[in-house]
């Protein structure tokens, strides 16, 4: 059985059409056929039912796609391990809720210290970013602080304040209730801070509205469509320009912190620790300091 066996199985699996995968690795059809069968006779059970519209994991196939996702991550590991070096180099995946304001500066700082890292951003919210770290489709995640689970360690970035935003012409926070809530999809954090303080002020949103990028939420908020809940920082200029009135909640709603996730028991390679000591760099030096001190 080979590891490419392995991950041409899994890569099926996911897109259930052999032709998607023959197109992907660019490799012929009866190249991915021939390698699925062979496993099935290696195993001697079929792995997948086939149908018009393309195949699904049998029972027993379920089952070997748990055990070869932990076996390719062991392996992926094993030739980190071995080849690690003191230079950073290699493929990076991070993911970030889309309202990190200070994040293009930790990245800037790091991609320009070691260029020999290929690093790729990915946003989506805590929830979604805390399973992709945990099923290993990220190395590490910018979130927001929660009950995280246990095979996950984190390290603080910094806190911040969120604040209740409406357009220029909400004259108050009583007028701001009454407005549509702009948000991102459930498993944001921010969202979840604002619902328990509708709950708890026995609130009823008019109409929540879900969007997907942080930039959309700003302009439908800036041309009187409802309001949001954001970080401070990330809607100043906004506030300082008289394009948007903004609205304290207590400290019990309003007070967060970003931290970074990885897992505890992944391979701490050299690109990783020079990530986290960036991170923790970032941490102890003033915003207006950053760049010069890196």
């Amino acid at each position: 059985m080979e590891f490419k066996d392995l991950e041409i199985f899994q890569m099926v699996a996911e897109k259930g059409k052999i032709s998607e995968v023959a197109k992907e690795l660019n490799y012929v059809q009866s190249n991915i056929t021939m390698r699925i069968q062979k496993l099935e006779q290696e195993l001697n059970t079929p792995l997948f039912h086939r149908h018009r519209r393309g195949m699904i994991l049998t029972p027993e196939g379920k089952k070997l796609l748990a055990y070869s996702k932990r076996l390719l991550q062991l392996a992926d590991e094993m030739k980190k391990a071995v080849q690690n070096r003191e230079e950073p180099a290699g493929k990076l995946d991070i993911g970030a809720v889309e309202t990190v304001i200070h994040l293009p500066v930790i990245l800037s700082n790091f991609m320009m210290k070691y260029q020999n890292v290929d690093l790729s951003l990915y946003t989506g919210v805590t929830k979604t970013l805390e399973q992709d770290v945990l099923q290993h489709k990220l190395d590490g995640a910018f979130v927001t602080e929660t009950d995280f689970h246990p095979d996950l360690e984190s390290h603080e970035v910094f806190s911040e304040e969120l604040i209740l935003i409406a357009d220029a012409n909400t004259e108050s926070l009583e007028e701001a209730k009454e407005r549509p809530f702009l948000c991102f999809s459930e498993g944001c954090k921010y969202r979840a801070r604002l619902e328990t303080w509708y709950r708890d002020q026995n609130i009823e949103p008019q109409k929540v509205l879900e969007f997907g990028t942080l930039e959309t939420i700003l302009q439908s908020v800036l041309m009187g469509l409802g309001v949001t809940f954001v970080p401070k920082s990330a809607v100043a200029h906004l506030m300082e320009s008289g394009k948007i009135k903004g609205f304290t909640l207590p400290e019990r709603y309003s007070k967060i912190k970003t931290v970074f996730i990885r897992r505890a028991d992944a391979y701490l390679t050299t690109t990783m620790e020079k990530f986290i000591e960036t991170i923790e760099v970032h941490r102890t030096i003033p915003m207006e300091n950053l760049a010069a001190a890196l």
